[in-house]
């Protein structure tokens, strides 16, 4: 790991959301933060903190998907999981989801909390549309860039 590489990452991050990043290897441990700015607490534990993370618009098809589901699929827009956590369907347990199957969401309204590292970030829709599948079950590990919705645009 030398520096031009640390250099860089800290380029690629800046633009981003991302707060905090730990790499390491046998010989070095990099651990790189950045400041986004005071955060809300949300009352489901005092520690709790809420960071925005918008979601990654991009959406990919798998190549051995049916020509058939292709087309079904493309008509999708896919909010995939920014970070690795534990994925909550609503802000604190007993409460209700965020959103159901079938319900309209708007640009920016938050479609679940992701923890990591007792860090709940929320997780907003980067589209107008209907929640047509949710792929994720409550409280399931989820990794980053996993599927967590598919939005019918």
């Amino acid at each position: 790991m030398d520096k031009e590489f640390i250099f860089q990452l800290i380029e690629k991050i800046k633009d981003t959301k991302i707060e905090e990043i730990e790499l390491s290897t046998e010989e070095y441990s990099v651990y790189i933060k950045q400041y986004l700015g005071p955060k809300e607490v949300i009352s489901q534990s005092p520690a709790s903190q809420v960071v925005n993370i918008p979601a990654n618009p991009v959406v990919e098809v798998k190549e051995e998907v049916k020509k058939s589901e292709i087309k079904e699929e493309q008509k999708y827009h896919v909010i995939k999981s920014p970070l690795v956590g534990t994925f909550y369907r609503s802000p604190s347990p007993g409460a209700p989801p965020f959103v159901e199957e079938g319900d309209m969401v708007s640009k920016g309204q938050i479609l679940c909390i992701i923890e990591a590292l007792k860090v709940m970030n929320e997780i907003e829709s980067d589209v107008d549309g209907r929640v047509a599948k949710i792929l994720v079950e409550n409280g399931q590990p989820v990794e980053y860039g996993q599927e967590l919705f598919y939005i019918e645009v």
